[in-house]
């Protein structure tokens, strides 16, 4: 889990750093099309940029049980329902994100031969990987979530 704890403390900082060079690329895209003289690659790295600050934003979220959730009628169960309650939940999420994996592999081998119409060198793939990626360390992410509740103590009975 060195790894995983590694990748942890930096995923936050390479998607903030990602965040602030597609914000800027698109702001002086913005500006050179005005003055009309526009860098069309600037939006195709925003693209590729913000499909990977999604995915691993998500995981960071995910890791500070940070994700939006309405649990207004879960806390009115006793301590034992809420932690099934959570199992179950990341048994659906895990199974979601399995085929997310499957589908995202999918898209990603489907897509190298397209390339970004600013950037006729690089693959969409590489945007593409981002979501079987993303989606491989929100699994790792929700099975050691898991775990930890099974820990507290949560079982179905």
């Amino acid at each position: 889990m060195k790894f995983y704890n590694w990748l942890g403390k930096y995923e936050v900082t390479i998607a903030k750093i990602a965040l602030v060079v597609m914000t800027l690329l698109v702001f002086v895209q913005a500006m050179t099309r005005k003055f009309g003289h526009p860098i069309s690659w600037a939006v195709d790295i925003s693209t590729f940029l913000f499909a990977w600050v999604v995915f691993l934003g998500g995981d960071a979220a995910m890791r500070r049980d940070a994700l939006v959730n309405i649990d207004m009628f879960v806390k009115l169960l006793s301590e034992r329902a809420q932690l099934n309650i959570k199992i179950i939940n990341n048994i659906i999420i895990i199974a979601f994100l399995i085929t997310m994996i499957g589908y995202g592999i999918k898209l990603t081998i489907s897509t190298y031969y397209r390339t970004f119409a600013g950037l006729p060198w690089l693959s969409f793939s590489w945007a593409t990987a981002s979501v079987p990626f993303g989606c491989l360390l929100m699994l790792l992410t929700t099975v050691l979530k898991t775990k930890d509740i099974l820990k507290e103590g949560g079982y179905i009975k």
